[in-house]
Formats: structure tokens, C-alpha cells, sequence
């Protein structure tokens, strides 16, 4: 039999396990870098996501700017991961793009600077051809060679690096942009794919089960790597489907949004999820979050200390 002071030690380690792994759990918004400069848009921001239990903020990095630190410095003071997403590739490289080094150079300079400023995870996106392109198996170790150079150098900073990824690459490597997961693997800390129901096609049918949609992804995603990914993955969500924005109501939009949120707590071996809305529109998210209870909540120390 287990004595008293046994079982009231495994059940501290329990919670503890459970409150760790919540407190793990990334939920996170996309914020540019003029949303981050602006003193008054940066304060909103902070205050509503706390209030809404966010904990990350994705943002750009495209310029230098004397406002660009200090302003970090203020999300990570009010204890918001900050995670630097640096376009890599504007929609995308052409061959002679993508094989000069000079480019490469260029972007991660923007890289050096944000991990100066406090960068908690450098986030590469469009580091890909671009999707007119014809298809050639040779595109994915290009971006392969690409992704490699740039893990050695941040990592050497003691600085993790995510890539953003389509959707579709969730199920079979794309020929056309050059992205194969499993061929990447071992040279990326993270993993982001994009499964916005409205980017899949035909979107009238995927943007109609978003829940399906986005919790299939992420779980073939997983599946490559038999539920053992090395890697995290966050999922990148969208704020709204811009196929229907003037058809839908605020609640829609809402219900659309905690469906998505719910397919990503669902899934397996996943870290969280950061939403997008490329005009930083975000107040139906946070009703969302402030009405629902959603993973990172499940285990929040105050409710467990009344257990």
C-alpha cells in the first residue's frame, strides 16, 4: 500500500507537470512592426492580451528603427514571449534569389538586430520559391541549404528558429515552393504551418469544417514523424475567413475562431497556436478567449491551488 506522504508528493508532481505543461503552451498573436512602434496600438495590445491570457506576439522585423528595442523591451517587461518574424523571400524567390548569398546576409542582419533587442525565437517566412515557379524536386534542397545557414548562425546565438510552411505541406512535400518537411527536419527548432481553412482548396468546403480542417493537418503533420515530431509546432490560424468577411457576423466570426482554437488543442504534439490577421484585427479574439476556456487556462496555478 502507498502511504499518505507518497501519494501527497506524486499528486504535487501531477500538478506541478500539468501547470508546467500549460505554462508551455504558446498562444499567440501576428503584430507588424509599425503596431509595435506605435506607443498607444503596442499598450492596447499588451493590455487585451493580458486580459485575454496571451502570451506571445509574433512581429515583424523589416526595418531598422531607433523604436524598435525599447518597444521589445516593454512586451517582454509585461511578460509576453516575443517571437521575430523576418520575411525571407518576398512572396517568394526566383532561382537567382534564392542561391544569392548576399540576400541570405541581408536578412540576417535583421535576424542579429532583433536577437540584440531580446528576441525569444527568430521566425523565417517565405523562405520558399515562389509558388509560380514549375515544379522541381531540386527547389526543396535548395531551400534545404537555405534553412541549414541560417539554423547554424541563430542557434549559435542561443536563439531557437522557426519556419512558416503551407498548409498543404502538413500532407506531402511541394515541389513548386521547395518546402518538405521531413527533409528539413533536422534543421529547424520549429515548425509553423499555415492551415488557414479559406487558403485550402476548394475553400467553400474546407472553410465550412474548420475544426476538421485544421485538426487533420496538424495530426498528418505529426504523423510523418509517428507523433513524435523534432521539432514544435505551432499552428498559424487565421483572425477571419476573408472569403465571407462582409458575410458574417461578429458571433460567426467568433464561432469560427473558437472552432479553429479547439482543433488545435485537439491535435497531438503540438505547442500552440498563433493567429493571423494581416491588418492586426484581433477584438473578436479576444472575446473569444475571455469567454471560453481554452488549454493554457486548464491548469492555471490558482485554480489548481484550491484543488
Amino acid at each position: 500500500m502507498w502511504n499518505k506522504s507518497f501519494i501527497s508528493v506524486f499528486t504535487g508532481f501531477v500538478i506541478f507537470a500539468a501547470v508546467q505543461s500549460a505554462l508551455a503552451w504558446d498562444k499567440g498573436i501576428y503584430l507588424t512592426q509599425y503596431m509595435l512602434e506605435n506607443p498607444e496600438k503596442l499598450n492596447y495590445f499588451i493590455r487585451e492580451a493580458k486580459a485575454a491570457g496571451i502570451n506571445t506576439f509574433v512581429i515583424d522585423h523589416e526595418y531598422y528603427s531607433s523604436r524598435y528595442a525599447p518597444a521589445i523591451a516593454k512586451v517582454k517587461a509585461a511578460g509576453i514571449k516575443n517571437v521575430t518574424r523576418i520575411v525571407v523571400f518576398s512572396d517568394g524567390g526566383n532561382s537567382e534569389q534564392i542561391h544569392s548569398k548576399a540576400h541570405w546576409e541581408e536578412k540576417f542582419k535583421l535576424a542579429e538586430d532583433a536577437i540584440k533587442a531580446g528576441s525569444d525565437a527568430i521566425q523565417l517566412d517565405y523562405i520558399r520559391y515562389s509558388s509560380k515557379q514549375p515544379a522541381n524536386p531540386q527547389h526543396a534542397k535548395d531551400v534545404y541549404q537555405i534553412i541549414k545557414w541560417y539554423k547554424e548562425k541563430i542557434n549559435a546565438q542561443h536563439v531557437p528558429m522557426e519556419i512558416d510552411i503551407f498548409g498543404e505541406v502538413s500532407y506531402y512535400p511541394s515541389m513548386h515552393i521547395g518546402q518538405d518537411i521531413k527533409m528539413f527536419a533536422d534543421s529547424v527548432d520549429g515548425v509553423n504551418p499555415m492551415v488557414y481553412p479559406s487558403h485550402f482548396w476548394p475553400y467553400e468546403r474546407f472553410s465550412a469544417d474548420p475544426y476538421t480542417t485544421i485538426n487533420k493537418s496538424l495530426n498528418t503533420l505529426v504523423g510523418q514523424f509517428k507523433g513524435n515530431p523534432p521539432f514544435k509546432v505551432h499552428a498559424f490560424i487565421e483572425a477571419a475567413n476573408y472569403h465571407y468577411l462582409k458575410k458574417t457576423s461578429n458571433a460567426q466570426k467568433q464561432k469560427y475562431l473558437l472552432q479553429e482554437i479547439r482543433a488545435v488543442e485537439d491535435a497531438k504534439s503540438v505547442s500552440g497556436w498563433y493567429v493571423w490577421s494581416a491588418n492586426n484585427v484581433y477584438d473578436n479574439l479576444f472575446i473569444v478567449l475571455k469567454n471560453n476556456k481554452t488549454k493554457s487556462a486548464d491548469f492555471a496555478p490558482e485554480k489548481t491551488a484550491k484543488k
